[in-house]
């Protein structure tokens, strides 16, 4: 890690003081070895668009060619770092501006790292919400901190997230996905990290790039991956581009003004849609406060992309979650895609496309033969529609077309899917009410979603706090959905990190996702197993999951009252006589007619012959 530290000093260094009357060189370095040579430097300083840059002779890499846009202000530089580049300096001059230019060796098995998948559980954390260790600083940033505010700062960082590594490593999680952590410089509401205002730098108020870089190496230790949430859509209004567009179009700008998007997202499938719907959904602003990218522009489709290559290879992430995906420009998002995929081959992207259509959410998919011809390279999508129905089916009456019915016929519908199992469900997340309040304060209902996430064919992921059945309002309250974690702060009443404080409830339920994640992380035929399902009964929904030599049932009731199912509903995976342990209690008994499962609660068996 020291090495990697003193990397990141060498670099501010060498442009600090080698790159005068440069504002910003970005990427801010490159590394030899990428799979795509080509690498495009955008420069900015004053009047630098007309300077016409030399390249000292360096082995390997080609000056290409240079050229500006409409402001006096920005140079984009095309480089070609071919094969036989070996680590070491660039020097390119311009116009009395010497700029010395890192170009790194890549880390040993980085193109081959293995990003996240169905083996993996993924712990979501809101950074600013869930502990304060010290990293963070203030820095001259325009909104300070204020914890009585709940669409405030309360000062979590990177160094509390850090200190509490083992709690996440210890409930059987195996990746962490913070929201995002890049410089959000606003006056106000800035904590949520999704309109960027530098996007190469982490916000001072969690911390410094080296933190970030100490964060993942140290979560690597403790087997648990870091997942980046990058925001490839729109920016923060006080982003630095600001101040001086490198050109007009670099924004979606509208003739009459302010033009908000409607989120009409079907518009992009949909064969019989105005193109001028189509045009307000993906260039419409999400708010005044954020403006709309248009990557139609070529250089900053490049930004976003190589951007994107350079936070997963300095900081050595295991995946990037994509917010807003749809909104983005759909042939950016294509090669977009394909390009982090081509450099990182075994690496996932999980794109957020908030619609509860299945074939909506499948058309973003890799693999997925669209009707209109669009092909992506995102292997993974936040799956929207199960979340949908796994709530419809705790909280309706059951029937032919309610209730846990929604449940089974959603799953039914990974038909559409060309990788269901690369789908990431989730519990809730920094957008939505708390799953607990959603259930009505239920643990039972509450355990069996939970179950559900843990054993379905999908990767699972769960919001902070869950595991202590935190609340919030049902309707949308983001400051209180994203409350602070209990004992991430000194002087908390109570703590999750040590127990102080949390009622019994809450610590049964603590242990409870401890045990049935720690379960799940050595159960392969959970990762990889195929799946089969019966149709719903008497308010019980079972299926099993199973590979040549392993099976898992699981049953769900949600009713009041205890259920003896019958063992010959399930003759295809199930015989009396068989051995079975209840995954969470320890208890081995042997199968006989029927299967009591308690009220309320849901049954994980390992099964025997």
């Amino acid at each position: 890690m020291k090495t990697l530290l003193s990397l990141f000093a060498a670099l501010s260094m060498s442009l600090n003081t080698l790159a005068a009357g440069l504002q910003h060189v970005e990427p801010p370095n490159w590394w030899v070895g990428m799979r795509d040579t080509s690498l495009q430097l955008m420069l900015h300083g004053s009047g630098i668009a007309d300077a016409k840059p030399t390249l000292a002779p360096y082995p390997g890499v080609t000056l290409k060619a240079s050229h500006r846009a409409a402001s006096a202000n920005y140079l984009f530089v095309d480089l070609d770092i071919g094969p036989d580049a070996r680590p070491g300096e660039l020097v390119l001059n311009l116009a009395g501006t010497t700029l010395r230019y890192p170009l790194r060796a890549r880390m040993p098995g980085s193109a081959e790292r293995e990003g996240f998948g169905p083996r993996d559980a993924i712990y979501l954390v809101v950074p600013d919400r869930f502990a304060q260790g010290g990293s963070g600083s203030q820095g001259g940033m325009k909104e300070g901190r204020d914890r009585a505010s709940p669409g405030g700062r309360h000062g979590g960082d990177l160094a509390g997230m850090r200190q509490h590594l083992d709690y996440i490593a210890g409930l059987g999680f195996t990746q962490v996905w913070p929201t995002p952590l890049v410089e959000n410089n606003s006056a106000t509401y800035s904590y949520h990290g999704y309109a960027a205002t530098d996007f190469y730098k982490v916000d001072p108020r969690f911390g410094t790039n080296d933190d970030f870089q100490a964060f993942v190496s140290e979560a690597r230790t403790r087997g648990v991956g870091v997942i980046q949430d990058i925001v490839l859509n729109h920016i923060g209004a006080g982003h630095w581009w600001m101040a001086d567009l490198p050109a007009p179009d670099w924004l979606n700008q509208w003739q009459q003004g302010y033009t908000e998007t409607h989120h009409a997202r079907m518009t992009l499938q949909d064969p019989y849609a105005a193109p001028s719907d189509r045009q307000r959904f993906t260039d419409g602003w999400f708010t005044p406060h954020m403006p709309d990218l248009n990557q139609r522009r070529p250089e900053l489709a490049t930004y976003l992309t190589q951007m994107t290559l350079w936070w997963i290879e300095s900081a050595g992430l295991s995946g990037i979650r994509t917010d807003t995906y749809s909104y983005s420009d759909r042939d950016f998002l294509s090669h977009w895609s394909a390009r982090v995929m081509q450099e990182y081959p075994r690496l996932n992207i999980v794109g957020e496309e908030w619609s509860p259509h299945p074939a909506v959410v499948a058309y973003w998919q890799r693999g997925k033969r669209n009707h209109d011809g669009y092909a992506s390279s995102a292997p993974s999508m936040m799956d929207f529609p199960m979340n949908t129905q796994l709530l419809a089916a705790l909280t309706e009456a059951d029937g032919p077309h309610t209730g846990l019915t929604k449940l089974y016929e959603g799953l039914a519908h990974d038909f559409v899917y060309p990788a269901p199992g690369n789908l990431v469900l989730f519990d809730g997340n920094h957008d939505t009410p708390r799953l607990f309040s959603l259930l009505g304060r239920d643990v039972g209902l509450t355990k069996i979603a939970l179950a559900y996430l843990a054993t379905t064919r999908r990767i699972p992921q769960v919001f902070y706090g869950t595991e202590l059945l935190m609340q919030s309002p049902v309707e949308r309250d983001d400051g209180r959905v994203r409350a602070d974690m209990p004992g991430g702060w000194a002087g908390d009443e109570a703590s999750a990190f040590t127990g102080a404080g949390l009622t019994g409830e809450q610590r049964e339920m603590q242990d409870w996702v401890r045990r049935l994640f720690n379960w799940r992380k050595a159960a392969p035929v959970i990762h990889d197993g195929a799946l089969m399902q019966y149709a719903p009964l008497e308010g019980c929904y079972a299926f099993f999951r199973y590979d040549a030599g392993h099976t898992v049932m699981v049953v769900l009731n949600k009713g009041g009252k205890p259920v003896e199912l019958p063992t010959a509903r399930f003759p295809e995976r199930l015989q009396p006589g068989d051995h079975a342990r209840d995954v969470m209690s320890g208890r081995d008994f042997v199968v006989g007619s029927s299967l009591s499962v308690p009220a309320r609660s849901p049954l994980i068996l390992e099964i025997r012959r």
